[in-house]
């Protein structure tokens, strides 16, 4: 029998919790502009959006994305699965239809069973399955820490794209999946996470945002993005910057997993919040009543975090609806937009 492995002890940090700071990666990119670009290049590095986009004609462009990470649970077939509805995210994010993947492997093989290896690519072969596209080949390689990921691949009519730079003051602003997945990964690896609380953040996490297909032909959703590493404050940041508007969020019509709220209040949180907040918390105007643990929620990294979603104020209901069609329950509208320097005022 396969002695039993914690996966999380291979790593420094997991999920889109060990995503490069904000901050330092705009350092790293700021010399770095995309050079030659080709007019059917719809979407490039520009408004740090989900993912690159090249239209082939008229009618298709191709989405591409890639993400990978190290281990946010122990489990190998649900680390597989979570890191593949986090690849997969990206491209729905865009309102694109996931077409087939590829797979980015990185294990230590002195360490990890052959066996445990194997799990791990078969759950994020499942959710492929789910989506309904396969696996068509990929990369590994022998290295000190677990990695695994996707290259994903989809199509998307021009017309119908969805780019987190397209707010306008005045629209609303959706939220698909509650927030908190960080704070659970932190208490999973201080081994006080309840198993109702890990069914939860599996629950979340192994969802895929199929809503975003059905967002894509609502002329009324005028910005999408997925809200991952960075935290609500960060992603929501780029939208704003993108758009070139500031948001207001509500932070009492937040969807929050109830029990991430009782670990952050009790001081669980993960080390990437305090990085995200050095690296943004400049543009969050925080009411004078927020508190820590509040602030702590707002930069928690999610790791497969739900939709994020700009649309008019008559749309509202169409939004939800989709959202609440595909299983999404916990849907809300958490706040709206307005003129102004590009900012997130929270109350």
């Amino acid at each position: 029998m396969t002695e039993k492995i914690q996966l999380t002890r291979f790593s420094h940090g997991g999920g889109c919790g060990c995503k490069i700071a904000p901050a330092v990666l705009s350092r790293l990119l700021a010399e770095s502009p995309l050079k030659c670009v080709p007019a059917d290049l719809l979407v490039g590095v520009e408004t740090a959006d989900d993912a690159a986009v090249y239209r082939f004609n008229d009618t298709q462009a191709v989405v591409a994305t890639t993400d990978f990470f190290t281990p946010i649970v122990d489990d190998p077939f649900d680390f597989g699965r979570i890191a593949a509805t986090n690849a997969l995210s990206d491209v729905y994010a865009m309102g694109g239809r996931p077409i087939f993947a590829l797979a980015v492997v990185g294990m230590p093989l002195d360490k990890l069973p052959e066996d445990v290896i194997r799990q791990i690519l078969a759950g994020g072969e499942s959710i492929c399955a789910a989506a309904g596209i396969p696996i068509a080949g990929g990369h590994s390689i022998d290295i000190v820490e677990p990695v695994y990921g996707l290259v994903a691949l989809g199509i998307v009519h021009p017309a119908h794209l969805k780019k987190n730079a397209g707010a306008k003051a005045g629209d609303v602003l959706i939220l698909g999946k509650p927030l908190g997945i960080g704070i659970l990964s932190a208490a999973l690896k201080k081994g006080e996470l309840s198993a109702a609380g890990y069914a939860e953040m599996l629950r979340w996490t192994t969802k895929l945002n199929l809503t975003g297909t059905r967002l894509a032909k609502m002329p009324g959703v005028h910005a999408v993005t997925d809200v991952t590493g960075f935290g609500l404050a960060g992603h929501l940041l780029e939208i704003c910057r993108g758009s070139g508007v500031a948001a207001r969020v509500e932070f009492a019509r937040l969807p929050l997993i109830e029990e991430a709220v009782r670990h952050v209040r009790a001081g669980t949180f993960t080390g990437a919040s305090g990085r995200n907040w050095a690296s943004y918390g400049s543009a969050v105007l925080p009411a004078p009543t927020i508190e820590e643990w509040q602030q702590k929620i707002i930069t928690d990294p999610q790791t497969s975090g739900g939709l994020l979603v700009a649309c008019a104020p008559e749309s509202a209901d169409e939004v939800l609806a989709a959202f609440h069609t595909d299983g999404f329950e916990r849907a809300a509208v958490i706040g709206s937009f307005a003129a102004g320097a590009p900012s997130i005022t929270v109350v």
